[in-house]
């Protein structure tokens, strides 16, 4: 592991996230509100620490409010997206301002969405609004037959199952 992502796992206080990398919730919202689909009332927003090493991924995943992803230091990171179909994959690289990085991404609610490090390690921040709640997050190994078409249409995204 990269001596400089060993201490910032130690000095920001991350632990390891289900959906691989590790993490620590920042913020937490004293407000709340109603999300205007079936869910009960959220926080308005929460926000976290994310690090991705080499050799680690975010796995597929989605949310279900949108989520906003900020480059904070180390290597570009790659995030990729699989339309509503499962069609097509997008592929952005979050990182310092240039012409083929961006310091900021939203990935839409609902969006099945996955990521590696370009490099040695990438950390990043991801707000959430309404707030993240883990009963609103889902990894896309846990529905079978989305993964199943994933693997079968895009056998390169296999790495992030």
């Amino acid at each position: 592991m990269d001596p400089r992502a060993r201490h910032l796992i130690r000095t920001l206080g991350l632990l390891p996230h289900p959906e691989g990398g590790h993490y620590r919730e920042v913020y937490r919202s004293d407000s709340r509100v109603q999300p205007r689909d079936a869910r009960p009332e959220r926080v308005s927003i929460t926000t976290i620490y994310f690090l991705l090493c080499s050799g680690e991924v975010s796995r597929w995943h989605r949310v279900a409010s949108d989520e906003v992803w900020h480059f904070y230091e180390g290597d570009p990171l790659e995030l990729f997206g699989l339309d509503a179909d499962l069609e097509r994959v997008s592929r952005v690289v979050l990182g310092p301002v240039a012409v083929s990085t961006a310091p900021v991404h939203v990935a839409p609610a609902h969006t099945w969405q996955a990521a590696r490090p370009s490099g040695s390690y990438s950390l990043v921040g991801c707000t959430v609004g309404p707030g993240f709640e883990f009963e609103d997050f889902r990894m896309l190994w846990e529905v079978p037959e989305d993964s199943e078409v994933v693997r079968r249409r895009h056998p390169g995204a296999g790495l992030f199952l």
